[in-house]
């Protein structure tokens, strides 16, 4: 095997590969891997392990993004009293 956990990260880090084409080459490798190793083989799992940390960030990354909070939701975490936080029931 000749990509680890670690240089995929550089790699994606540094702009030279978007998360989703490592995930792509990291499944390629893993398949090869096993194919060639074995399917019970330790490097067929670190290979499969390496294409399960990759998708783990990619679902990281994106709950991330849905919650980051505006300035006014910040605002009323810190002053809930503030009248551009109170919420009325009609």
């Amino acid at each position: 095997m000749t990509t680890s956990l670690e240089s995929v990260q550089s790699a994606v880090n540094s702009g030279n590969k978007t998360l989703d084409e490592a995930i792509l080459e990291s499944i390629v490798e893993a398949r090869q891997t096993c194919a060639t190793e074995g399917d019970n083989s330790a490097s067929c799992a670190v290979a499969w392990d390496i294409v399960e940390e990759l998708q783990a960030e990619k679902a990281h990354q994106q709950q991330a993004k849905r919650h980051r909070q505006t300035a006014l939701e910040t605002y009323c975490e810190q002053h809930p009293e503030a009248l551009e936080c109170l919420i009325y029931d009609l």
